[in-house]
Order: structure tokens, then sequence, then C-alpha cells
């Protein structure tokens, strides 16, 4: 049938009519008509749609009817092929059934065994699937075994990796499901099991490395002190060398070159300390995905550690204490240098440093705290050197050790302080307990061991044994203190075998220090408060001149020698010591006091010239008694001085006594319990200055003083007294009252003592028949003279 158009049908309140022609478009279209029944329902005309639908079958059976007489005569045929296909069919059917009876008997056999082998291919694929069951399991269980066993054994990673696999592999392809179940409870536990036997064993390595720690550090600061020391010893030797090389000689060049590939062959010993458990704990807990736990708890506990190591005990004193205490310091960061470098990342740069920033500044604080309670120099200086030791050391692995050296820096006026305290009291020990007599040196050793050795000799040669030293033996000892103040200086200002900047010039600021307020005041204690006699006070000024030489000849050469300076530059000009000057200064102080005490002497020796007759009638024919003691007591001092003093100081004393000579002779005149004298008296004085004269001309010329170029003689000093008696036995006094004479002849004569004087000569009373000799006339004659003198001076007046 040809296929009718289809179109679609709209019920839009239509009616009667327009139900048929709807529903039967509809049907021909296969639309739904749903809508068509429900709007006729709604409608309340059932009987019209009954109605419309017998007709459209009625119309649909007229169509079938006309098409079937249309083709009736084919639809004949094709229900008669029909039948004989019907038939063909059935016969067909027959001989199937027949085949499958005979098919069936004749198999009946067969088809057992088939169902036989249906059962055992079931069966098969049970039992493979079983024992493929079996192997998983088995497989499984042969990996937790060897967990336990690797775990038995400590091999956690093994393990680890072993969970691992039965995890990701194994786990959810676990056929038996109670297996399974157990499988997965134990894969936590164990990992959990793992986590703490690790951390039992890093907690034991922590124990440990904490009990090495200090080993670590002392062994590594042992290290740094022998480098420190063969570095010292060789700067040495190639110092020596230089000098040798300026001398031409290249033997010991090479020597010590060799010496220095052999230094620098030899292996240094390292401390092996086991980071093993560190790294496999580490390790272990990366692998467990729990890396940054064991980082935090490995950070926290060794700054517990690191807090432990710092405090300071209050059992032992600090100097007891301070090795073991910064050796443990020194091995904690080490040991932390080290996990830095090879655990992988458990430690980061930033962790460390703020580690260390931690500790120094809590060692810096410890240190500053006990060196403010240290008394004693040497307890302060071996504190020190650790310290420098410690900072040596962990400067090679990488840590900023500046505050530990500012604080050396700090204390470094502390410790000078303690060591002139120490000094102060050396040497006032052995300036009092000197008893101010020149050393005797009877063998070469004591000459090495008391001049050499402070570079004290006059001369290059070696004296003749016994040798008598112009210093007392509070010079070599006060040296030795000096020097060994000089090293404690130096070894102080040098950090870790190297020097501070300007080391030196700190050097040259302690020792003048030293040599100002401890050596120079505790001499002038000596020479303001000792009760000795003038052979003492020389003593101290020759002992005063020797240090005096020595501020430039051993002083200041041991410090440029001790910090490395050449000595070309220790004698530059204007490089000298303060206290040189400082020294020259109590030099004169001590001179004035030896001529203090000549002078006194000389006094109570002058003092007999009270007894001197000033009005004797025969004029004498020797020199006065206190003259002979004088210049018996000058020549004593003299020649002792000659011995110890330098030229400068011999004059100085010299001319000063002979000065206090002519003074007393002058002053014996003036002194008003003279009334008169005459001029017998007059040339007794001569006689003695005459002497005198003659022993002040033979000494300027003996000791080598004319030679040093002295503006004034020895006779210079002896002027006054010499023309006060040429012109009180002079035959014309009056002639002193010409001004070109005076000049000349009595010019440093004072006209108020010249009067004084005068106005107590008298002449000689006339002896028996004297009138009629001619001494008489000159007399007469030198009266009218003196008298014509007074007068003139009276006037001047």
């Amino acid at each position: 049938m040809p296929a009718q158009p289809k179109k679609r049908a709209v019920v839009e309140n239509a009616g009667d009519n327009a139900i048929g022609p709807g529903l039967a478009a509809a049907l021909a279209n296969g639309e739904d008509v749903g809508p068509i029944v429900r709007h006729v329902f709604e409608a309340g005309k059932p009987e019209v749609l009954l109605h419309h639908l017998r007709n459209i079958v009625k119309n649909k059976e007229t169509e079938i009817e006309e098409l079937c007489k249309l083709h009736y005569e084919e639809f004949i045929l094709a229900v008669d092929e029909l039948k004989g296909v019907l038939a063909d069919a059935d016969h067909l059917k027959s001989q199937l059934v027949s085949e499958n009876s005979k098919l069936e008997d004749a198999n009946v056999g067969l088809l057992s065994r088939v169902e036989e082998m249906i059962e055992l291919r079931a069966v098969n694929t049970n039992v493979a699937g079983a024992i493929l069951a079996l192997k998983v399991c088995v497989h499984v269980t042969s990996l937790c075994l060897s967990c336990n066993h690797e775990i038995s054994e400590g091999r956690f990673y093994p393990t680890l990796k072993t969970l691992e696999l039965i995890e990701k592999n194994f786990l959810h392809s676990i056929p038996v499901k109670t297996l399974r179940r157990v499988i997965s409870k134990q894969l936590p536990a164990i990992k959990l099991h793992i986590e703490k036997r690790v951390c039992e064993e890093f907690n034991d390595w922590l124990v440990h490395i904490r009990s090495t720690a200090r080993e670590i550090g002392q062994l590594s600061i042992r290290q740094t002190a022998t480098s420190r020391q063969r570095d010292e010893e060789m700067r040495a030797l190639q110092k020596e060398a230089e000098e040798q090389s300026r001398t031409g000689s290249t033997a010991f060049n090479e020597y010590v070159y060799s010496l220095d590939s052999t230094e620098q062959a030899e292996e240094d010993l390292v401390f092996d300390f086991n980071l093993t458990s560190v790294h496999r704990a580490y390790h272990i807990y990366s692998c467990l995905g729990i890396g940054e736990k064991f980082r935090d708890y490995y950070h926290k506990n060794r700054l517990m550690q690191l807090n432990l190591d710092l405090q300071v005990s209050t059992m032992q004193p600090f100097l007891e204490s301070h090795q073991p205490f910064l050796a443990q310091v020194a091995g904690f960061f080490i040991v932390e240098d080290r996990v830095l470098r090879t655990a992988g990342g458990l430690l980061t740069e930033d962790q460390v440093e703020f580690t260390w920033d931690t500790a120094i500044a809590k060692i810096t604080a410890i240190l500053e705290d006990q060196f403010t309670r240290l008394d004693t120099a040497s307890h302060l200086l071996l504190i020190k050197d650790y310290v420098s030791l410690l900072g040596v050391t962990l400067k090679r692995y990488g840590y900023r050790v500046s505050p530990l050296m500012d604080i050396l820096d700090k204390s470094r006026d502390k410790y000078h302080e303690l060591l002139l305290t120490e000094c102060r009291k050396q040497i006032t020990d052995i300036l009092t307990n000197d008893s101010y007599e020149q050393i005797v040196l009877k063998k070469e050793y004591e000459y090495n061991t008391n001049v050499l050795s402070f570079n004290l000799q006059a001369i290059d040669m070696i004296p003749d044994f016994p040798y008598v030293a112009p210093f007392s033996s509070s010079v070599p000892d006060a040296c030795r203190v000096i020097r060994s103040f000089i090293e404690d200086s130096v070894s102080y200002l040098s950090y870790g075998g190297g020097f501070i900047v300007n080391s030196y010039e700190v050097v040259k600021k302690y020792l003048d220090k030293l040599l100002i307020e401890v050596l120079n005041n505790s001499l002038l204690n000596i020479i303001h408060g000792g009760a000795f006699g003038v052979p003492q006070a020389m003593q101290i000024g020759s002992n005063i001149s020797v240090f005096e030489r020595a501020c430039d000849s051993f002083f200041l050469w041991q410090a440029g020698k001790l910090c490395g300076i050449p000595k070309r530059i220790v004698e530059r000009p204007h490089s000298g010591l303060t206290a040189k000057a400082v020294l020259k200064a109590s030099q004169n102080v001590a001179y004035n006091k030896l001529l203090y005490l000549v002078n006194e002497k000389l006094d109570s020796i002058m003092g007999q010239m009270s007894s001197i007759n000033w009005t004797v009638e025969e004029e004498p024919e020797h020199a006065n008694d206190y003259m002979n003691e004088v210049l018996v007591y000058l020549d004593s001092v003299v020649s002792t001085a000659q011995q110890i003093l330098p030229l400068d100081a011999l004059y100085k004393i010299t001319i000063g006594a002979l000065s206090h000579v002519s003074d007393s002779i002058m002053m014996a005149f003036l002194n008003d319990s003279l009334k008169r004298f005459n001029d017998n008296a007059v040339a007794g004085i001569d006689i003695d200055l005459k002497l005198l004269e003659s022993f002040a001309e033979e000494r300027y010329h003996s000791t080598g003083i004319s030679e040093i170029g002295k503006e004034a003689t020895f006779m210079d000093c002896l002027v006054e007294v010499r023309q006060l008696v040429n012109l009180l036995l002079s035959n014309q006094p009056e002639n002193f009252i010409n001004p070109v004479i005076r000049v000349k002849n009595y010019g440093a004569l004072d006209l108020k003592k010249v009067a004084l004087i005068c106005d107590k000569y008298k002449d000689a009373p006339d002896r028996l028949f004297g009138s009629l000799s001619n001494r008489n006339t000159k007399q007469s004659a030198r009266k009218k003279s003196m008298d014509v003198l007074k007068r003139r001076l009276k006037d001047m007046s």
C-alpha cells in the first residue's frame, strides 16, 4: 500500500463532524490519539467516538476487500506455494527428527564424556583459580616473613620497600579476605614499629654524640694549636731565612723550604664520628612520608642538648671548666656542620646559623661575666688562648666568630691591668730587696743570662771573668719581668696565629704604661722613700740609665720581634718609647738625690771649717784637715761614678759637688759666726783651694769629660772662691773697684758679698821686731788699699 502522507491532527474546539477526519488522519499517520480521546471524553461524547471508530473500521475492511479483489490470482498462487513450503517443512522436520534420533543414539557415550569434560574443566578452572590465589597468598606471606626477618635484623629500608610493594601491588589483589584484612591492619603497625625503632636508635646516637662531642672539639682545637705552632715556627724560620738572604747565604733557605714541604706532607688526624644513625633515621622517616617530623625532632633535641652544654658548672672554677666547656661547644658545631653537609636537607643553613647565633650570644655573655671575675692575668690569658683556638677552629667550618674576637678585644684592657698589677708587685719586690751593689758575673753563662740576653752589653766582645757589671741585680730581674710582660701582651694580642691590626702599636702603648706607671714610679718611690747612702743612690742612677738604654736596645726590639715587625721599622726615628724620656727625667731625679746625699756628706765634712783658726798668727804650710777629707771623699765618689755612671751623670755629680764645696767655703766667709779673719787664714784657704783645683783639673781630663765638649769645666765652678781668695791676698785689693779689672779678674764676685767679707778682714797682729821687716811695709800698704776698698764698697752699697 502506498504510504499516506503524515499530518498532525489538531483538535481545537472542533465539533462532532471534525472528530472523524481528525481521528482517521491520526490513525493513518501513527500519531497519538490520546488527546482526541481525552477531548471526546471531556466533552461527554464517547458514543460519537465509537461511531467514528466503527466507520473507520468499515472503511478499512472495504479497502482490504478491494485490494484482495485486485490481487486475487496472485494471492491464490502465493497460498499454494505456501502450502508446498509447509509440506516440505514437515518432511524436513521428520527427517531431522529421525536423524537426530540416530545421532543421539550414536553419541550417548560421547555426551557423557562431554559432560564429564565440562565438569573437569570447571574443576580445573577452580583449581587454577585456587592455585593462583594460593600463589598470591604465599608470595604475600613470604613478603611478610621477609619483612619480619628484616625488622629483626634492623634492616628497615628494605622492610619499607617490601611493605610498599605489598601495599601497591598485592594488597588489593589478595583473594583471601581474612588475610587481606590482617595485612591491611598490620601495615600501619609495622610502620609505627619501624618509626619507634629508628627513633630509639637516633636517641641513642644523641646520647653518644653528646658524650663524644667534647673529644671531637678537643682534638680539633688541639690540631688548631699544632697548626698555629707550626705556622709560628715557619714564620720564625722564614724571618731568619730573610736575614740570611741579606748576607748572601742560601743554605738556610733551602733548609726552610724543605722543612716546609715536609710539614705540608703531614696529614692531620681527624676524629671519625659516625652519622649513620642520623642519615638512616632521616631516610626512613622520609620514606615513611614524615621527613618534616624528623627534621623538627632533630632540631628540637639538638637545641636542648646545646642549652645543656651552655650551662656553666658552678661546682668548679671557670678556669678549670672552660676547656671542657668550650671543647663541648666546638664538638657540637663540628657535628652540626657535618650533618648539614652530608644529611641531604636534614638541616638548613638558616637553622645552623640561628643555632650558632644563639650559642655565640650565650658564650660571649658567659665570657664577659667570667672575665670580670678573674683577678689573675695568667688565668685570663689561658682562657683567652683557648677561646681564640675555638674561634680559629670553628672559622674553618664557616662559622662567624667575630663576636668571640670582639669579646677578647674588649677584655684587652682588663688583661693588661691585671698584668700591670702583677708586674708592679714583682718589680716593687725586686727593687725593694735589691742591695744596689754591682753584680759580679763569674762565668760566661751568667754573663749571657744577665747581660747578653737583654742586650745590655757595653761592648760586643766577651769580657774577662769575673766581670763586674755596671748595674745591680734588680736590672736583669726587672728586665725578665718586662720581657715576660711583652711576651704575654703579644700572646694576648695574637688571635689564632695572626695579630690584630697595629698590634705593635698596641704593645708599645702597654709597654710604655708598664715602664712609666710601674717601673719608673717604683724607682721614684725608692728614690724618694728609701733610706740609703751615696753608693746605693749612685747605683740607682746607673740602673735607670741602663733601663733608659734598654728601651731601644731591648724592650722595643723585643716587642717588634714578637710582633713580626722588621728591625728597620723599629729603629725608625720618632718611633721610640715615651718611657725613655720619662726615665731620663727620673734619672735626673736620681742624680739629684745622689748629689743631695753627696753634698750632705760634704756638709758634714765642711762643718770642720768651724774649727779653723781664722786669726792664726803664722801662715800655714799645709792644707786644713777638712780639705783632705773632702778630697778623699770626692775621689771615692768620682772613681765609683766613673765606673758605673755615664759621662753626663759623672759630670753633673762632680761639678755639683765641687760647686757645693766652693759655695761652702764662700758661706764660711759669710757666716755670721765668723767675726774676723786675717790673711794667714786666707793663705790656708788658698792652699786648700789649690789642692781642690788640682783635683778638679786632673779629674776633668782623666775621666774623659774634657772630650765630650761641655761648656763649663770643673775649674769653672771654683772661680768665685778663687777670685775671692785672690782678692783677699792681693797687694792692691782696691783695684776691685776698677770696672775693667773687676770684670777681668773678679767677674764672678758679688759686690755685697765682697763688702761683707772685707768688713771681717783684719790685719795680722805685729810680731816682735815686726816693724823692722819688709813684711810690715807690705801689710801696711795692703791695709791701706783694703781700707780704701771697704770705704768704696760702703759708698757703692
